[in-house]
């Protein structure tokens, strides 16, 4: 998006064990692992090359609107002189949020700012819709990995992009591609709801390749939270988008009826969406420490309770093992799985 504005844009390198050390070396013991990654991604840009640093802002008792400035007086500390762009989310809606991007970019015409960000919004929609093609052919595919591979490859084309009509190319190709994998089309796949914080949904680094692992072990992953949802209901709202956020709060409300900060109400709601759905359990994911999810924690026995859903709670900073994760994962599959049984023998039964 700011490319197509005319901005040099430098990304970092994707996350690694790496980055999360210099993160950790250079961040408050107790924040999150979001911040901790945010700041060893930006120390190795700026050793790329990046003097400027963009940041959303945010409100409530999510930790997450304070880091921009955080992260300012981090890198004060460590002598790099970093220019500090931090864009809070409108409220009042999409020309409030262009507004302040024009601040931001500068001398740039109001037409290309427009054109930027449908480009950008177009290809969150276009990533998220080709997520959920690979998140229903993982569980079933013969060849482990065709699917991921095939939207790794979207993932390097649709970035190189910047017209719209090759995105919709792009898209349909690629679907193309994924609905011929070979799958087992008879196999009955266990369906898991995935909630949690946003930057441990949406980055797999974060979260270890939850997804990727519980897709391997024979579960169809949908998660409660994709990014062109949340840039929607945060950057672009207006009176003609439906925000999904609010369909999640309405489910949360006999349960949590006033906001936690973060997605903390919407963890409880998703959760409450995917029991009535039939879904057959819910992880949560979040950082360490994470005070909405902390929140949600301590509600989701009464939604098990009520819905009858299994939950797993799993919290993510840079001491988790992989192995130990993938311990955790293997027993609560087994546990869905002798749970499906059960009420199958029920059925036949009857």
């Amino acid at each position: 998006m700011l490319e197509y504005m005319g901005l040099n844009v430098i990304v970092p390198p994707r996350p690694t064990k790496d980055s999360l050390s210099l993160g950790v070396q250079h961040s408050p013991e107790f924040a999150c692992i979001p911040l901790k990654i945010c700041i060893g991604n930006l120390i190795e840009a700026n050793q790329l090359g990046a003097d400027t640093f963009l940041m959303v802002g945010g409100c409530g008792p999510c930790r997450f609107g304070l880091y921009g400035q955080l992260m300012k007086e981090i890198f004060q500390d460590l002598g790099i002189n970093y220019h500090t762009l931090i864009i809070e989310p409108p409220d009042t809606g999409y020309w409030q949020f262009v507004t302040r991007v024009k601040k931001v970019i500068g001398p740039v015409s109001w037409w290309k700012i427009i054109q930027g960000i449908q480009l950008g919004y177009k290809k969150a929609v276009i990533v998220d819709k080709l997520e959920k093609y690979v998140q229903e052919i993982r569980p079933r595919e013969f060849n482990k990995g065709t699917a991921d591979k095939i939207f790794n490859n979207a993932l390097q084309m649709i970035d190189q992009t910047q017209n719209l009509d090759e995105l919709e190319e792009v898209f349909c190709l690629t679907k193309e591609k994924l609905w011929h994998i070979p799958q087992d089309e008879s196999k009955d796949v266990l369906k898991i709801g995935l909630v949690g914080e946003i930057y441990t949904l949406l980055e797999p680094f974060a979260s270890l390749e939850i997804e990727k692992k519980l897709g391997k072990m024979g579960a169809y992953v949908h998660r409660s939270l994709y990014l062109s949802d949340w840039v929607k209901e945060h950057l672009l709202t207006t009176r003609f988008f439906k925000l999904k956020g609010n369909d999640y709060r309405s489910y949360a409300s006999p349960f949590l009826n006033h906001f936690v900060g973060g997605h903390g109400i919407e963890s409880i709601g998703a959760s409450v969406a995917f029991a009535q759905e039939g879904y057959n359990g819910i992880v949560q994911v979040a950082p360490l420490t994470c005070m909405p999810e902390i929140v949600a924690h301590n509600i989701f026995p009464q939604v098990s309770d009520k819905y009858g859903i299994p939950v797993l709670n799993i919290y993510v900073d840079e001491q988790t093992g992989e192995t130990g994760l993938e311990t955790r994962l293997e027993a609560f599959i087994e546990l869905l799985e002798a749970k499906r049984k059960k009420v199958d023998r029920k059925i036949t039964i009857c």
